[in-house]
């Protein structure tokens, strides 16, 4: 077995492991990078992604982040909980040291980091700007990386090179190793059938468990196996990183029985082949039925929900049915990632023939959706009010007649973007255990910190590794002399 030394070794290669690895080689310390994939795959999903980031201005998050994750941040919750949540962590119960749910101080660190992130990510020549997205409505802004997260995978590892960071490709993280006082000391990891040893301290950088069937079974229930990872770089992200801080008493944060959903269409093999026209159309089931309001509001707030219930639908599957009109719709291509052409006919049988929903009840469907709705002003990118009457359920926004040829068809399922669920951390990327006490030697970054329930609050995740990574990394470089 190879053994190695370093003072830190971070686990993962995307935006997350990078931003650690650099932090704490700026820092002066040793660092070791591992990545499963090999060098021309390496970022996981970050490498696909367009990484989008809630914030106003290259400053400053928008005015509604924190308390979005805060009214996403768990189930029920007892009052008094959140009374002592409000406090220091050193002063509060013990019942709620250790608890499930968003730690104000993590949270406000989360948003007060990210614009001194943003500058130094700048430092290294990225360049960010208010670019167009894929969402033809929108509540909030969202800055881009130019050159999306490749630009960020490449620039940062690039720079990890320049300050000497080691990087060990096609290496998979198995365990961590603790010395007799708990504290982590290194972690094991395989490199093509032969195992390495390599000391530490450790940063945990490798994303949620998308890419592992078994796991997705066990917590998200067995309708996963109607999931799909939204791009590649996820079949990467197989959970062994909660797997073994769990199995050394780490404390588990999100909602491990959910995930980030997005609209897709199955038929394609692209990065992020995303559906974002439904609002236009009507949603209908293989039994050719409506089962949800298609525009309950702008579609980068609402995608989300609408997207669970089409993974309610038999086979998790749905298609959205479109008439000529949505082509009129300013800009309309951007809604729609697939590389794969509509199904396309001439009336709304032969389109049911075509889709294997029953033509009947697709045409009854229709129908009832046309005779439901009411003249108003239409206006295809705000909001319009333009409304069904007595129909149920309702569409909200943008009802127009089904009703001029050739109708289009688009099938749509749910991709797992990222799952929910993973380990609590404290401001300084600390991994806790079951007591809310930092686990010495130990941090998270990116996916695998759990933060997450409910609806995710929208373009935080890259944000989230790029914050984290870079205290973890701060961190760990300015401990690796502690005893």
């Amino acid at each position: 077995m190879q053994n190695a030394q370093f003072d830190v070794v971070v686990a993962g290669c995307g935006a997350a492991g990078l931003s650690a690895a650099v932090a704490a080689a700026e820092q002066g310390a040793k660092v070791a990078v591992l990545e499963r994939a090999p060098i021309e795959e390496r970022g996981g999903q970050s490498r696909y992604t367009e990484a989008y980031l809630r914030m106003k201005s290259h400053d400053d998050v928008t005015d509604d982040f924190e308390q979005h994750i805060i009214d996403n941040s768990s189930g029920y919750v007892d009052p008094d909980m959140v009374q002592e949540m409000g406090r220091p962590a050193a002063d509060r119960a013990g019942f709620a040291r250790a608890v499930n749910m968003v730690d104000p101080d993590m949270l406000h660190t989360f948003a007060t980091e990210a614009g001194p992130t943003i500058a130094w990510l700048k430092g290294f020549g990225l360049r960010f700007d208010f670019l167009p997205t894929q969402f033809l409505t929108k509540t909030q802004p969202r800055l881009l990386p130019v050159g999306g997260g490749l630009a960020l995978v490449e620039t940062l590892a690039a720079q990890a090179e320049n300050l000497g960071v080691t990087f060990f490709y096609d290496t998979t993280a198995e365990g961590l190793e603790q010395n007799e006082d708990g504290q982590v000391i290194g972690l094991r990891a395989r490199h093509k059938g032969d195992r390495v040893r390599l000391k530490g301290q450790v940063v945990l950088a490798c994303g949620g468990f998308e890419g592992n069937s078994e796991m997705q079974t066990r917590y998200i229930g067995p309708r996963a196996e109607y999931l799909r990872p939204i791009c590649k770089g996820a079949y990467y992200n197989r959970g062994e990183g909660i797997q073994m801080a769990l199995a050394i008493g780490a404390l588990g944060a999100g909602d491990f029985g959910s995930f980030h959903a997005e609209p897709m269409d199955p038929r394609s093999g692209v990065s992020e082949p995303s559906i974002f026209i439904f609002p236009y159309g009507i949603l209908v089931n293989k039994e050719g039925e409506r089962f949800t309001d298609e525009a309950p509001g702008a579609v980068d707030a609402h995608y989300e929900r609408v997207t669970r219930r089409i993974y309610e639908q038999r086979d998790g599957l749905a298609y959205v049915i479109l008439d000529a009109r949505h082509k009129q719709v300013p800009n309309y291509r951007l809604a729609l990632r697939t590389d794969k052409p509509p199904f396309e006919a001439d009336t709304v049988e032969s389109l049911a023939a075509q889709l294997a929903v029953p033509p009947d009840r697709l045409a009854a469907t229709v129908s009832a959706y046309n005779d439901a709705c009411r003249p108003g002003q239409y206006k295809p990118l705000e909001l319009d009010n333009v409304a069904t009457v007595g129909l149920h359920p309702p569409k909200s926004h943008w009802a127009l007649p089904i009703d001029q040829a050739p109708f289009h068809a688009y099938p749509i399922i749910s991709a797992n973007v990222f799952t929910f669920g993973g380990l609590k951390v404290d401001s300084d990327a600390r991994v806790l255990d079951s007591d809310g006490l930092p686990i010495r030697g130990l941090y998270a970054a990116g996916e695998i910190i759990g933060l997450f329930h409910g609806t995710y609050t929208g373009a935080t995740s890259v944000l989230k590794g790029l914050v984290f990574g870079r205290r973890a990394g701060q961190d760990a470089a300015l401990r690796r002399n502690a005893p």
